[in-house]
Parts: C-alpha cells; structure tokens; sequence
C-alpha cells in the first residue's frame, strides 16, 4: 500500500502541473483604450483607407480602418501603417463615404427615422436590416435559418444587416455563437450595425426625452461600448448606426458624424404594415419582442421567389 501511494502522489502532481501550465486554447481578446478618429492613411498595399478608431488590442495598438469607396471596414496594427506621410482628409472629399456621411448627418433634422432609408442610386436588390435589441427571450433562430437556407439558390452567404446592442450581445451568447457559426459556415455575410449598447426606452415617455434622448445618456460611451464588444468577440464594427427607435435629434446627429458613422433608418418596418420597395431598407427585429414583423418577413421571402438580398454598403458604393 505504501508503494502505491509513493507512486500515486508523483503522477497527481504531473497531471495537475499538465494541465495548469497548458497554454488556453483560446486567447481572451481585450480591448482597451478605445476612442474616436479621423484621419486618411495608406494600408501595407498603399490603398488610401479612413483611420475611425484607435486602441488597443490586448495592449497592442490596433486601428479601425473604413475603405472610402466600398465602406468595408477593417482593422490593422497601428505599426503597419506609414502616419508619417499624412494624408488630407480633403483627398478623399468625394469618396462615397464621405459623401454618404455628409449626406446623412447633414439637416433637416427629423425626431424620426432620419438617415439613409434606401440605396443612393439605381440597385436590383433590397437590403435586410434585423435589430436586436436588448429581450429576455430567444432569438428568431427560424427565421435566420430561412434567411441563411437562401444561400443555397445564389451560392453565397446571404446578406443582412444585424443592428446589434452591447446589452443582447452579452446576454446570448448562445444564440450570437449560433450567428457566428452560420457565418463560417458561408450561409450569411453579416454587416454588423452598432444598435447604442443598453437601448434606453421608457415606455409611455415622450419621444423628445426617450431611447437616447433619454436624461443622463452618454452618446459616445453607448457607441464605443458596443463596438469594443464586437472587437472582443472578433467581430467586425461597420460605419453604420441605427438609432434605438430610429429616435434622434439634431445634437445626436452631429455627435454621430463626429464619430464617423452613417445613421441607417427603415423604409419598410415590417411589423408596422410598411411594404418593401426596390432599394429600400427592410426593418425587423430578431430578438423574439417582435413576431408579427418576422411572419411578414418570411411570407415576403417566400412569396417574391427569388429576393436579391444586398449586402449594406452596396446602398452606397457604386463600386460593388
């Protein structure tokens, strides 16, 4: 018996020395001093980019990076561009971003649904835009699984556009891995849509004093907030913004420009009877609050055969 625990102590100690000093599989992501930019640089290829954010990424200075012409975004390490040759923002005065982002922020300022609610120009398609607000309960997963079949008949991931908040993204996990595993499967092309992070609304307050017009709200810190989630996650941040309520007021808009993001409205809010026109932004919410919008919107998926679903910044790219 004494052998045996001589020998017994010994292998626990290695087993426990094994398995504590393995190496995580997977690297926690944490991102830290995040904050507003504006600046036009040059990426590695020499391709003219539009510097919106800078921080760090466990400690590494990364930059959020938006291309002028197909307003994708991307992000890089700080030391892999060349900032010493700095590039006029004036140079890229013309570039559909820009003009979008003037455009859109620009007066007169609507309380409601001010922003870009179509495409800029001529598109043989409409653009799918799904809100997830903060809820407590489950989210559509039947209706993004029809959204995500319909890349069987074009051979690519379908496009929609997520309009996401800091507050659902923490609290379903699940359900957002769900998402993201449809994505790596090619069945959807997400462009994610900051949606504010908590989503303020007070239920019977008027519209000049609710969602982010509410008393005590920091714009900027419901925007950054939402983003640096994303980041953690691995998820892409987009130059668009959806207001909560599609709520907005004139200060609202000018600090949404100043952060450099494209205020998206709605065209067609399901749920509200609106119907869909060519070019036209559709508005549902994916978070399980809003089940009249999500049978309408898979009765139109349904009934019009072949919708052509397009990817977000085609409303204002020519490019694409």
């Amino acid at each position: 018996m004494a052998t045996f625990r001589f020998m017994f102590f010994p292998f626990c100690f290695l087993l426990t020395l094994l398995f504590t000093s393995a190496p995580s599989a997977v690297e926690t992501v944490t991102i830290t001093a995040l904050r507003s930019d504006f600046r036009a640089c040059r990426d590695t290829a020499g391709n003219v980019r539009i510097i919106i954010r800078q921080y760090r990424n466990n400690d590494v200075p990364f930059l959020l990076l938006v291309d002028p012409v197909t307003l994708e975004s991307s992000t890089v390490r700080a030391a892999d561009i060349d900032l010493t040759g700095n590039i006029s923002i004036e140079t890229v005065r013309n570039t559909p971003f820009i003009k979008a982002l003037d455009r859109y922020t620009a007066p007169p300022y609507k309380l409601q649904n001010h922003g870009a609610v179509h495409a800029g120009h001529p598109v043989d398609g409409i653009f799918l835009t799904v809100d997830m607000c903060p809820s407590r309960r489950p989210f559509e997963k039947g209706f993004f699984t029809a959204v995500a079949d319909l890349s069987r008949q074009s051979g690519r991931g379908t496009p929609v556009a997520i309009a996401i908040t800091g507050n659902w993204l923490e609290n379903h996990r699940d359900d957002l891995g769900w998402i993201v595993q449809q994505i790596k499967k090619g069945k959807l092309a997400v462009t994610w849509v900051n949606h504010s992070s908590t989503h303020p609304y007070v239920a019977g307050a008027p519209l000049e004093r609710n969602f982010l017009l509410s008393p005590g709200i920091d714009f900027e810190r419901e925007v950054l907030t939402t983003e640096r989630l994303l980041l953690e996650k691995g998820l892409l941040p987009s130059p668009f913004f959806r207001f909560p309520g599609l709520v907005a007021d004139e200060k609202l808009i000018r600090s949404l420009r100043e952060l450099a993001l494209i205020p998206i409205g709605s065209d067609a809010w399901l749920a509200k009877g609106e119907t869909p026109r060519k070019g036209g932004f559709i508005l549902v919410h994916g978070n399980g609050n809003e089940p009249q919008g999500i049978r309408k919107a898979l009765q139109f998926l349904q009934n019009r055969g072949e919708v052509k679903l397009l990817p977000l910044n085609e409303a204002f790219s020519l490019n694409n």
